[in-house]
């Protein structure tokens, strides 16, 4: 989504509105991506593009507007009435070449009208031509009618909805709206960057005659050519056999070939330009969210920013001869998927693999079995908590060795404050008058960072807290960076103890899809796992409970969802938030328990 001018949301029209489709939906809200909405499936059994629209209106926003009607329901759908040529398509199978062209169903005119009208009054504020005309009672013509329409999906608060069987030629009339209504890339705004080191702030048009930049927004390993990095050009063009400067690594690599993709299928090109995406082949040095530019102009642009992890766990190679093969296919798998982390813990030197689920860890695990032929044995999983602290305090960090020869001395007083959940962490130096010499106060940051990454509740890393540097001395002959490290170490360690230091746990978004006859075992179910029922609804004949549930208390919770519903309860869930753990669960987390 990061690098996408429009994008086509699908809904499946037995389900509506799903938690993955608001997750996507705010992402592409993040992004200013203009959408349109297709509500697929609404030819089979629970298929419904009404109850699906009112979905869409209800949970994400009520600007969306259909511009076709289906005509027919369920399995007796047989094409759509489009709304701005007021024509029935349609098909007599699904192996039609082309849709047939005739007057709309009698019974359909009085609706087709009415949602037309809706339609129209809420395009035409795009455009106060057009707009004037409508109110004066003009007739608009269908021309006008795409101009108003196109206008208002680039301001981003319009939705077009189609609806249909995603197999049949009707597909034709929803790439009829791309084209219609989602922007080119000369239309979308230039996209901002910064200057590497000075931070000056500059902007790149679409245009083939500006500096080359683009993003890298994808990175897979294939097995014919080896690592494919797939990048959005934003500006001017890119040749093979030319060179590439990362601002990351401040270093340039020769473009060998340039594909593009179609799906399974790639065409080789010698040359691509603004708005192009495509991908490079055996690039080196790139992660995912790195810009790509030209070396005589370089710009860093916006990069991807990875949800939380919330789920870790130790990994190790079933034999010596995985060791080395292991290593490399977590890196390869890392740099691919920037959600998937991998770290070593330092008292045991094992290794620690996270990511956004068990589901996630699970397929990493399989996908190294079967693209890196690597066996290794898993631990069981385990939930990232984390640590913060409740209150301000304030203490000395003081480390003083001599031995001897030269002595060590640092000496610092540090405050730590609450931060509001999600804020994160921020190291502020309020020294003055060269209390602490300046070039002690990054390994007093580097101090605190290293000390934050174990907490002093239960060895987990601290967030959402503010510290500030206020105080301290240091000594002409003794003082170093390493014991000014120690000391912010010590300092920050004895700061949260003061400072009522608690456990948070990541909380879950969960939907559980079930029969009706099962809905009082699983919410009980849910219940008895900390679970807060947030709704309850209806979706055709099955009930659909929205939650917010600890992850903790989810592991293993498919199987016994499927023991209470005889396998035909299905649920998903996505990370929410973090929350402080109730006191019982802390005692069992310090214990080593969950």
């Amino acid at each position: 989504l990061r690098v996408l001018d429009g994008a086509v949301v699908v809904f499946d029209g037995k389900m509506g509105v799903e938690p993955q489709s608001e997750t996507v939906w705010r992402q592409a809200d993040k992004y200013k991506v203009p959408r349109l909405c297709f509500i697929n499936k609404i030819n089979q059994t629970g298929g419904d593009f009404y109850a699906s629209l009112e979905s869409i209106k209800e949970r994400l926003r009520k600007e969306a507007y259909p511009i076709q009607l289906p005509i027919g329901f369920e399995k007796d759908i047989i094409g759509v009435v489009d709304l701005i040529t007021m024509k029935a398509y349609t098909y007599e199978d699904f192996k039609d070449k082309e849709l047939k062209v005739g007057d709309i169903p009698e019974d359909m005119l009085e609706d087709a009208k009415k949602y037309r009208e809706e339609l129209i009054e809420k395009a035409v504020e795009a455009d106060e031509a057009i707009m004037e005309k409508y109110l004066e009672g003009g007739e608009l013509t269908e021309s006008e009618i795409k101009t108003a329409i196109r206008k208002s999906v680039l301001t981003g608060n319009f939705f077009p909805v189609l609806g249909g069987d995603g197999r049949g030629v009707i597909v034709e009339k929803v790439l009829d709206a791309v084209v219609d209504y989602l922007p080119s890339p000369i239309e979308m705004p230039a996209v901002m960057g910064k200057k590497p080191r000075t931070d000056e702030e500059v902007e790149r048009k679409a245009d083939d005659g500006e500096p080359f930049a683009s993003l890298a927004f994808k990175l897979q390993n294939d097995p014919f050519v080896g690592q494919l990095t797939f990048f959005r050009v934003y500006s001017g063009t890119l040749a093979a056999g030319s060179y590439i400067y990362n601002p990351r690594t401040e270093k340039k690599e020769r473009v060998g070939r340039i594909l593009m993709m179609h799906a399974n299928d790639r065409e080789e090109v010698k040359e691509v330009s603004a708005g192009d995406i495509a991908a490079i082949v055996g690039l080196k040095n790139v992660r995912t969210g790195d810009t790509l530019c030209a070396e005589n102009d370089p710009v860093i642009l916006e990069g991807i920013d990875p949800p939380e992890v919330v789920v870790s766990m130790r990994i190790e190679p079933k034999t010596k001869q995985d060791q080395e093969k292991m290593s490399l296919a977590l890196h390869r798998l890392s740099e691919e998927d920037p959600t998937f982390k991998i770290k070593t813990d330092e008292e045991t030197l094992e290794t620690i693999i996270s990511g956004m689920g068990e589901l996630h860890l699970e397929v990493l695990v399989e996908r190294m079995k079967r693209e890196f032929k690597v066996e290794a044995n898993v631990g069981r999983p385990q939930v990232a908590y984390k640590e913060t602290i409740t209150a301000e305090a304030e203490r000395e960090g003081k480390y003083v060795r001599q031995s001897g020869g030269r002595g060590q001395y640092g000496h610092v007083w540090l405050r730590v404050k609450p931060r509001e959940r999600g804020e994160d962490y921020e190291f502020i130096n309020s020294i003055k008058g060269g209390i602490i010499p300046q070039e002690y106060i990054p390994a007093v940051g580097k101090g605190v960072k290293e000390a934050m990454d174990k907490g002093v509740v239960a060895g987990f890393p601290l967030v959402d807290m503010s510290v500030e540097l206020y105080d301290g001395s240091f000594h002409d002959v003794d003082s170093s960076e390493s014991a000014f490290k120690i000391a912010a170490s010590m300092a920050l360690q004895e700061c949260v103890k003061s400072a009522k230091p608690i456990i948070l746990e990541p909380i879950m978004n969960v939907e559980v899809v079930t029969p009706e006859q099962f809905l009082g075992d699983v919410t009980g179910s849910l219940n008895s796992k900390r679970g807060q029922i947030e709704s309850m609804e209806d979706r055709t004949n099955l009930k659909v409970i929205s939650a917010k549930v600890p992850l903790g208390e989810l592991f293993g919770y498919v199987t016994s969802l499927r023991s209470l519903s005889q396998g035909r309860a299905s649920f998903n869930m996505e990370f929410d938030h973090y929350e402080k753990v109730p006191r019982n669960v802390e005692e069992e987390i310090k214990e080593g328990k969950k």
